[in-house]
């Protein structure tokens, strides 16, 4: 879909375009008509210029197709979005500047009369795409004979105009060349079945309504038989309660369906998606069926239940992931009743045997480690925080050994390493690089004013050493 390129409506009384610097809104105009607002915004005095494919390049903007280039300079994108819009205005006019046009947002206007509309959309004879959303459509009645003008359109957007689901058929029977419609926030709670499918479309976006009942969806298949892309999200459908024999043939075309924040609530309702014979993208975010279990857990069970899905939750699903999940899937399921295993369970032991249960191995850095302390003729039993410093632990072993921390030397005697003690002298390092494990030893030697030599009781690994601090 293209961008467009959204611009405030011009107004030839603001010349210093006060209204675009956002000083102050501009005052409402009731019953303003197409060519009007048109004329206004795109008059010479206001939009005299665009920049052109080059950085920093200005180029006139005089389109082909546009006979008075002279009065106006039209895109083939207008945007004409709450400008106050309500009717058509000059249909000749409207024919005579809008020829080449393709894309057309009309929304959040006055629009309130199909016919009107009409007018419109029947001289914009290349008119690809139109943006009706946000316009007080809910009480329109649309004939047959209105709905032809919009035969050329490829593309529609309705959403949060109330239009009814009777003006939708309308128009979905006269648009031969649809392919894209948005019906979102229209406050939809059914759908009516139509005797006449609509052959081309292959995008329905229908998000933010109210289609709690699956037979009111499966409605949606027969009417829209090429459909591709099916986007349902926050319209609270319960369940899809549908046999695996006519889920084919209701939705055969189909390869995404977006079902966020839906009503499913059972893995039986997952599977079901499986019979959708082309469906390769689901979205199936805040569910009440995932709510219990952990970003893992959802992501390798719905990855598991959903065998032909290349991409889920707009993730590609790698050959790894996928394997990786299925056996995590029968690891999940080991302790469960015979009674209770679901089916997908009994197809990937076929394939993967039945697995044992992962040891579990803690990686994560010890916190405490338990050591003898020794200074002088008395050995302690000490816990040790192995997050804290040489310098926090000195204070800590201020009352074991009765010395104040600038009052001592510490050594770090390691029970299975064959070399002498190491000085613990830098009083920032972090007591888990020593890698210090239970059973291990700290030695304290005094500070005195001379050079001594100090005795140090026997350790398992001294050899009867002495050890001779520095003065």
């Amino acid at each position: 879909m293209s961008c467009w390129l959204f611009y405030h409506c011009g107004n030839p009384a603001d010349p210093d375009g006060m209204w675009e610097g956002g000083a102050m809104d501009p005052p409402e105009q009731e019953g303003r008509t197409f060519m009007q607002v048109l004329s206004e915004k795109y008059s010479p005095e206001n939009f005299p210029y665009r920049r052109g494919p080059g950085m920093g390049k200005v180029v006139s903007t005089l389109p082909q197709g546009s006979p008075m280039k002279d009065r106006l300079n039209l895109p083939s994108v207008l945007v004409l979005n709450g400008c106050g819009i309500s009717h058509a205005g000059e249909e000749r006019e409207i024919a005579a500047f809008c020829a080449h046009v393709i894309e057309l947002d009309l929304s959040h206007n006055k629009l309130q009369d199909w016919h009107e509309i009409s007018k419109i959309v029947s001289n914009i004879p290349n008119l690809d795409f139109l943006n009706l959303s946000s316009n007080p459509l809910s009480e329109l009645v649309l004939e047959p004979s209105g709905a032809e003008a919009f035969a050329r359109v490829r593309r529609l957007v309705l959403n949060n105009t109330q239009v009814s689901w009777d003006t939708v058929l309308v128009l979905t029977r006269e648009m031969p060349e649809l392919e894209e419609l948005f019906l979102c926030l229209n406050g939809y709670t059914s759908v009516s079945a139509s005797t006449v499918p609509c052959p081309t479309l292959r995008l329905l976006h229908i998000t933010d309504n109210n289609l709690q009942d699956w037979a009111e969806v499966r409605k949606i298949g027969p009417m829209f038989p090429r459909l591709e892309t099916l986007v349902m999200a926050n319209c609270n459908l319960s369940s899809i309660q549908e046999s695996e024999d006519t889920l084919p043939r209701l939705f055969p075309n189909l390869r995404s369906i977006n079902l966020h924040n839906s009503g499913l609530s059972s893995w039986e309702d997952i599977e079901k998606l499986n019979h959708f014979p082309k469906l390769e993208d689901v979205r199936l975010q805040g569910i009440p069926l995932l709510q219990n279990y952990t970003n893992t857990e959802r992501r390798s069970l719905m990855v598991s239940h959903l065998p032909s899905v290349s991409s889920l939750n707009g993730s590609v699903v790698t050959h790894g992931e996928r394997e990786d999940s299925e056996r995590f899937f029968i690891r999940y399921h080991v302790d469960y009743p015979e009674d209770q295993l679901p089916y997908r369970y009994h197809c990937l032991v076929t394939k993967y045997g039945k697995l044992e249960p992962l040891a579990e191995i803690d990686l994560r850095p010890r916190c405490h480690a338990n050591v003898e302390v020794h200074c002088e003729e008395k050995v302690e039993q000490v816990s040790i925080r192995l997050d804290q410093t040489v310098a926090e632990l000195k204070k800590q072993l201020r009352t074991v050994v009765q010395l104040s921390a600038n009052q001592m030397r510490l050594y770090y005697i390691d029970k299975d390493s064959v070399f002498g003690p190491e000085e613990m002298k830098y009083h920032t390092r972090a007591l888990h690089s020593y890698s210090i494990q239970d059973g291990d030893e700290l030695l304290v030697v005094p500070k005195t004013g001379r050079v001594m030599t100090a005795p140090v009781k026997p350790l398992s690994n001294l050899n009867s050493q002495t050890v001779t601090p520095p003065p």
